[in-house]
């Protein structure tokens, strides 16, 4: 062994044992009868760990990283024994040698000094333009920790400002590496944001597969069905997919929610459509048939249970309400909406009545605390066990006057506001049968202000009720 190879070792080694040591003398303290006073140096020991990197004197090993592309090399003083306690595919690069050559892309290139001073230290701070290159050096390296570590990052800043949108992105980086869970994130954060997605340069780069992910999804929120036709068109027009996708697209639009005179439009000036017609064709025709005839009377011949008769989350009025709640710690509050009785152009002048009660803890309003910036100060009388948010939804007509059909609540939870646009953190769905949510806002602090449930100290909830038809025996035809 070298002289720099047993400096190396042995710099790391004094570190590591000045570690058991501080512990072990901790657990003796622990043992003994008198209460243990904690002399806390950790900080102190990691500071020493980060000096170690790049320090010829001290190092035993050497990293050349060369960038793809590139004949720029990065080169790092490193130390075997720190570095292979870390990662398991360091311990095999350097076995039975001291110089170590490493090819990465150029994004990972950048980003490969401060992945190894987390090697060294346990911390790392990450941008959303880094999260990508750096799980890809944390799964390459095999740093289990580091590379769930920047997944959690990922699943926790869907919502945050980029230039260029970044979920899709992730989502596409999640497919192709196997994270199912962060792949699942961004594909229900892209559904139950698609009326702000599609305003902006995400759209367009979507692929063919999430397209129709998305588009099989009945928990979509968009304004309206006929929005979701534009945008498929405008992205249609721009990837130009070939045939089968564009079909398969065109199909997964639910034409029976979209009104008449809108069909009649998009039959008349889609550039799209008038290409695609025929492919389509039947789905137009049976959705002019189910506007034109009373839903009891169509459901007898026709299959109710598909998707094209069920509504998506639509934010246009004839679906539900917005409604915000200050102080939503303190007050109860009740409020009442109106909404369609269902998509069908027979039923467009018919409405339905819902009363809505909001309770922050369902307590007597003396025992409701008032808000404060910290947990300290609130009332300790109230525990978590005394109450929690309620909602209750409850129809304000007789059953019999929309027999045949039955309602699905749901209520969407505005989590903040970015670009002027309020995103959504929650969904909550629940039956007509069903006057409260069992679970609405169960883990939600909203006594402090600074709750992630809360925008200007207000909660921000979207109402929609969706009218679901029965099914019928079929007559003989």
């Amino acid at each position: 062994m070298s002289g720099a190879e047993q400096r190396g070792r042995l710099a790391v080694a004094a570190v590591w044992l000045l570690c058991v040591a501080v512990r072990a003398a901790h657990k003796s303290e622990l043992g003994g009868d008198v209460p243990a006073a904690i002399i806390y140096h950790s900080p102190m020991l990691i500071q020493r760990l980060e000096e170690l990197l790049n320090d010829a004197n001290t190092s035993d090993s050497t990293l050349r990283v060369l960038s793809s592309g590139s004949e720029e090399v990065k080169v790092f003083h490193t130390h075997q024994l720190l570095l292979s306690r870390q990662s398991e595919v360091f311990e095999s690069l350097f076995d039975n040698q001291t110089t170590v050559t490493l090819q990465e892309p150029v994004d990972c290139a950048l980003l490969f000094e401060k992945f190894i001073r987390y090697l060294y230290t346990g911390e790392i701070s990450i941008y959303l333009s880094q999260a990508v290159p750096l799980h890809q050096l944390a799964s390459k390296y095999r740093v289990p920790a580091l590379r769930q570590g920047v997944t959690d990052y990922m699943k926790n800043h869907l919502v945050s400002e980029s230039n260029q949108g970044h979920v899709v992105s992730w989502y596409h980086y999640a497919l192709k590496t196997g994270e199912e869970g962060l792949q699942e994130s961004c594909l229900q954060f892209l559904a139950w944001n698609l009326s702000a997605v599609i305003g902006s340069s995400e759209w367009i780069s979507m692929s063919d597969s999430l397209i129709v992910s998305l588009l099989q999804r009945s928990d979509l929120v968009i304004q309206t069905e006929l929005e979701l036709y534009n945008a498929i068109e405008a992205w249609i027009s721009r990837k130009n997919p070939g045939v089968r996708v564009i079909e398969k697209v065109l199909r997964s639009i639910r034409y029976a929610m979209i009104s008449p005179i809108h069909l009649f439009h998009i039959q008349k000036t889609s550039l799209v459509l008038e290409k695609y017609y025929s492919s389509v064709r039947d789905l137009f025709f049976q959705a002019f048939q189910f506007h034109s005839a009373s839903p009891l009377h169509f459901f007898k011949y026709f299959d109710v249970n598909c998707s094209m008769f069920i509504p998506r989350n639509y934010l246009s009025s004839p679906w539900g309400s917005p409604w915000i709640i200050n102080n939503p710690a303190r007050d109860d509050r009740s409020t009442s909406l109106q909404t369609q009785l269902g998509p069908s152009s027979h039923d467009i002048s018919k409405r339905v009545s819902w009363n809505l009660l909001f309770s922050p803890r369902w307590l007597p309003f003396s025992l409701r605390p008032v808000y404060s910036d910290s947990a300290a100060n609130t009332m300790q009388s109230v525990r978590t066990e005394d109450g929690r948010p309620r909602l209750v939804i409850t129809p304000a007509m007789s059953s019999s006057d929309f027999a045949g059909m039955s309602f699905q609540k749901t209520v969407l939870v505005g989590f903040k506001r970015q670009q002027g646009k309020l995103y959504v953190k929650h969904v909550y769905n629940f039956h007509q049968s069903t006057d409260e949510l069992a679970d609405f806002l169960a883990q939600a602090d909203l006594q402090k202000r600074t709750s992630e449930y809360l925008i200007d100290n207000s909660l921000h909830l979207h109402i929609i009720i969706k009218p679901v038809y029965h099914s019928l025996i079929k007559a003989k035809k």
